[in-house]
């Protein structure tokens, strides 16, 4: 069993992106790197060796696994934690969040994990309205690996056509390594707390009116 099953990232067996990435990556925590940015760089070098030797780079799947795999072992080594992978948020249906944190400053904070962004970038932005919806001051951060495709959204937030996401950020650029200091800095994370969904000064239940009608019931 790799890093990735004994931490958590991964979960359950025959996951291609997770033997490859372990394959390649077998201790991702002695891998030495001056900045995140440098992180993204040496590993995903790495794997589009490895993807065109096997002729990967078309499986978009195995690609992006890849691709948020980097992100979660980043922020591990960056002591960015704790955080969530595949999460649902209570309130916001049929969504579910590549990377998530909690700070206690804004409530969740998400990472969207995009290896390109074309019109996947609309489903984000709509995502990201669902969740500010709810939790008015959360943040969402759209990182990905098209350095023109991000700046092409950047300007789309700029003008008002965009209006869910905070930011899309290229992941090999100086601006990600920008990010990850203001996550580092700016925020203290926790777990999310289980939420009460009606909160009342009082309540009344079968239960607590069990001893009250015996009690009606016998002076009757």
């Amino acid at each position: 069993m790799g890093l990735l099953h004994k931490i958590g990232i991964v979960v359950g067996v025959n996951n291609i992106a997770s033997s490859i990435f372990e394959e390649l990556f077998p201790d991702f925590l002695k891998v030495k790197y001056d900045q995140p940015s440098e992180y993204i760089k040496k590993y995903w070098g790495k794997y589009e060796i490895y993807a065109k030797k096997e002729k990967l780079e078309d499986n978009n799947v195995t690609n992006g696994k890849i691709f948020e795999y980097l992100l979660a072992t980043l922020f591990i080594r960056e002591d960015i934690l704790p955080f969530y992978l595949e999460a649902k948020v209570a309130f916001v249906p049929n969504v579910k969040f590549d990377l998530m944190l909690y700070a206690e400053e804004c409530g969740p904070i998400c990472i969207s994990a995009k290896m390109s962004l074309r019109e996947r970038y609309k489903q984000a932005d709509l995502e990201a309205i669902a969740l500010k919806y709810v939790h008015r001051k959360s943040k969402i951060f759209l990182i990905t690996l098209n350095e023109k495709e991000a700046e092409g959204i950047k300007k789309k937030i700029k003008t008002g056509d965009v209006i869910g996401l905070d930011d899309v950020i290229y992941a090999k650029s100086a601006r990600f390594d920008e990010l990850i200091k203001e996550l580092k800095t700016n925020y203290k994370f926790s777990q999310a707390g289980k939420i009460q969904i009606i909160e009342a000064s009082q309540i009344v239940t079968r239960e607590s009116l069990k001893g009250l009608v015996k009690a009606l019931k016998s002076v009757d």
